[in-house]
């Protein structure tokens, strides 16, 4: 039978390409993270961990964590035969 584990913590990264290049940010679980500093060690730079979910974690990946939606422009009804504002 197989056992599944649970993900008890999320990271997010810049990583780095060949050439010291840098590319986005990448959201992982912390023992994939590990992982690759082992392998590699301060080849990719860690941004966050720690973060409890997936979502918040692409959240700040993205650079939207804590940020206000935009607010919708809500057009104003004016009846039929009032004039125009000046």
């Amino acid at each position: 039978m197989r056992t599944t584990e649970t993900c008890h913590a999320w990271v997010v990264y810049r990583m780095t390409l060949h050439g010291n290049a840098v590319a986005g940010n990448v959201v992982c679980e912390q023992r994939e993270w590990e992982a690759l500093e082992r392998a590699r060690p301060g080849f990719h730079t860690l941004l966050h961990s720690g973060i409890k979910t997936e979502q918040e974690a692409e959240k700040l990946a993205r650079g939207t964590a804590g940020a206000t939606l935009p607010r919708s422009s809500k057009k104003k009804v004016v009846p039929v035969g009032t004039p125009p504002a000046p």
